[in-house]
């Protein structure tokens, strides 16, 4: 098949678009207003940019009134947003979070889940979540759309902070990932759960391109 988005149908009862590029790491993101309500909610366009220092995005729809969501711009009012890992064990929790409430709704009481002080940042952390990131906000790329929702703002950070629950680092100091069991986005109302693991190295000995691959930084 082939088609031109926007211009050509794709013929499919669904658009193929999301599900082409997966799986998307979930940016399930806290934030706090100037007013003190604390905002969660999920984003399954998110990306880790660089590691030395170290800069996440996320980028957020409008709503469905047209409007830019409570997430964008509490992180721009008061430049500070922070990242909790999604995992399986969370995962209604996830989904509770999106759902599109007034901006004085508190989502961590929508998503059941507790609220743990950050140690930089204002915004609170996950507690039940394994992992964080207390990001200070960089800058937003606003970019057109077609439609309602279609206009995007880019929120990029900078992570300042990093917590990883001591339960979660295996004998040997890595991330137990397949303990964690991180969730990502696929397309339609489709997810997955990382369940197994493979390695591979590039070719080559160069300790520093090995360590920009594992991102250590300042190597």
């Amino acid at each position: 098949m082939f088609y031109e988005p926007g211009k050509t149908p794709h013929g499919l009862p669904h658009d193929p678009f999301k599900s082409c590029v997966v799986p998307r790491p979930i940016g399930w993101i806290s934030t706090v207003s100037r007013e003190g309500v604390h905002n969660l909610a999920p984003f399954s366009q998110f990306q880790n940019l660089t590691f030395d220092p170290p800069y996440v995005m996320f980028a957020s729809n409008q709503n469905t009134s047209g409007r830019r969501k409570d997430t964008v711009n509490n992180t721009e009012q008061t430049g500070e947003f922070v990242w909790n890992m999604a995992t399986y064990a969370l995962r209604e929790a996830v989904n509770k979070s999106a759902e599109e409430v007034p901006s004085d709704v508190d989502e961590f009481d929508v998503a059941g889940v507790s609220k743990a002080s950050s140690r930089i940042v204002k915004p609170c952390r996950v507690a039940e979540s394994p992992v964080h990131f207390e990001c200070a906000y960089h800058q937003t790329i606003r970019l057109p759309g077609n439609g309602t929702m279609g206009t995007v703002d880019i929120v990029f950070g900078r992570v300042i902070a990093i917590h990883i629950a001591d339960d979660y680092l295996t004998a040997d100091g890595h991330i137990d990932i397949l303990k964690a069991r991180p969730i990502a986005r696929l397309g339609y109302f489709d997810y997955t759960s990382v369940e197994s693991i493979f390695s591979m190295k590039i070719p080559g000995n160069d300790p520093r391109r090995l360590a920009g691959m594992e991102g250590s930084a300042r190597f």
